[in-house]
């Protein structure tokens, strides 16, 4: 036997199979044209549901559901929202699961055609029930956004995972600038542009033309999902875009078993520490982020007597548009940058810290306005300040999106996983609204602690979100090892 050929044997049998620890793998440049599908179909998301934000609260009072009483127009609202995602936590488990058997595909496609029927369902209400049914539709056909998450983390690999997932917050903070934007702007057009919105249908639904809107982006967007997206369950794939991997033998058969074997695992076997923990934070996070969601334009709408700010929806809108595009201006630039410096533990750390100003900031410009007996350049000066840390705030959720992706053990789990994540976020957000509006309603009507007891118990609450992101594992765990 020729020795040159038996030592180079020896030495690739016994070359580590895995790079050093200490090494950094090189860094896999971005499939940009499906990244850009994804986030784009991700955009008409945000966009259609915070449009009905500024002027959800006007809506109930003119519907004659609180008979006039303003501090109880708080209950109406937080109870559709919190049915919204009380319907979407039935169901988004069994659009994730399905789309580890069928594709994300046809998933992605059931839902945003749910999505767009059911806003223009809305739109039509002219009931509270029509409202609450239209809400509810909408949550038990919407199963995309843990669908996307899975399919940006079969799109990456570990490096450059933080560099997609820094993409989700953009777009939902570039949606939160245009969807209320849009809401505030083109709610009840008759009053703003009489002259073509001046007949009959106008005036019988004047909230109408947003959602049409909304629900014609979503449509546009279905489009342009079924003509250029490409699956990236790998049973569904393309020949072209199935991947073996050096001296693995790779077959169609082979690797369609092993997805079917693995889609079917049961969901108690995946509920490992490794992955409960970024689940557990991810739903409180997703509790408080959702408070404070419904309470900003309550808290902007509330007639300055019961210590609101007593915006009209136009006003709402502007402000809640400056806060979503100063949101993703940040998120954008500096929240890869920001995970690469100092981590993304503690950055997720820092951020959840943030929430116990950002929840001051609200009995602190009541008292202000109170003081100063106006909106003037000092609650301008407050609001802004309230801007900078609820932009540092929501570095949260990139950041738990690394974790819950990479506690996945295998991509073919990657769905159920995503669909865990989003059932327990969507089971929180069902609770948050109608709890942070009736507390606030509460806190108004009986004056609990100056009428800012709702304030006071969510601190308390990110004191425990605190603590469950003490338990994270110090590092992402690499999938791809």
């Amino acid at each position: 036997m020729d020795t040159s050929k038996s030592h180079e044997i020896i030495v690739n049998e016994t070359a580590p199979l895995l790079p050093a620890k200490g090494s950094k793998k090189p860094k896999t440049p971005l499939p940009k044209l499906q990244i850009g599908i994804l986030i784009t179909l991700q955009l008409s998301e945000p966009i259609a549901s915070t449009s009905i934000f500024p002027y959800i609260n006007q809506l109930i009072r003119e519907l004659g559901i609180t008979e006039g009483n303003d501090a109880a127009v708080g209950y109406y609202a937080g109870i559709i929202e919190s049915l919204f995602f009380a319907a979407q936590a039935l169901t988004v488990l069994r659009w994730s699961r399905l789309s580890d058997r069928i594709g994300r595909k046809p998933v992605l496609v059931m839902g945003l055609s749910g999505a767009c029927i059911s806003i223009l369902c809305f739109g039509l209400s002219t009931t509270f029930w029509s409202l609450v049914i239209s809400r509810c539709m909408c949550g038990f056909l919407n199963g995309n956004v843990g669908v996307m998450k899975t399919m940006m983390g079969e799109l990456t690999d570990s490096t450059n995972m933080a560099q997609a997932f820094a993409l989700i917050p953009i777009i939902w903070s570039l949606g939160g600038f245009l969807g209320p934007l849009m809401g505030g702007t083109l709610a009840r057009p008759q009053d703003h542009w009489p002259a073509l919105f001046s007949g009959p249908f106008w005036r019988n639904y004047p909230y109408f033309l947003p959602c049409a809107v909304a629900a014609f982006l979503l449509a546009l967007a279905l489009v342009m999902m079924t003509l250029f997206l490409e699956e990236t369950l790998s049973t569904n794939r393309r020949p072209k875009f199935t991947s073996t991997k050096v001296g693995v033998p790779s077959s169609p058969d082979r690797e369609s078993l092993a997805q079917q074997s693995m889609a079917n695992i049961s969901l108690r076997s995946l509920l490992t520490p490794s992955v409960v923990i970024p689940i557990a934070n991810f739903a409180m996070l997703a509790f408080l982020d959702v408070s404070f969601r419904v309470l900003l334009p309550l808290f902007f709408s509330t007639p300055t007597y019961l210590g609101g700010l007593g915006f009209d929806p136009t006003a709402i809108g502007k402000w809640m548009a400056l806060y979503g595009i100063a949101d993703g201006i940040f998120q954008a630039f500096f929240f890869a940058r920001i995970v690469n410096w100092i981590g993304p533990k503690r950055l997720f750390c820092i951020s959840v810290s943030c929430y116990a100003p950002l929840m001051a900031m609200f009995p602190i410009m009541s008292w202000i306005l109170r003081a100063r007996g106006e909106v003037d350049h000092a609650i301008t000066f407050a609001l802004l300040c309230h801007l900078v840390m609820l932009v540092i705030w929501h570095t949260t959720y990139g950041t738990i999106f690394l974790f819950i992706t990479a506690s996945a053990p295998t991509n073919n789990v990657l769905g159920a996983i995503n669909g865990l994540g989003q059932t327990s976020a969507a089971m929180a957000r069902a609770v948050g609204p109608a709890m942070a509006t009736s507390l606030f309603a509460a806190s108004k009507q009986h004056n609990l602690l100056g009428g800012n007891a709702v304030f006071v118990i969510l601190i308390v609450l990110a004191g425990g979100l605190r603590w469950l992101a003490s338990q994270l594992p110090d590092e992402v765990q690499d999938r791809d090892e």
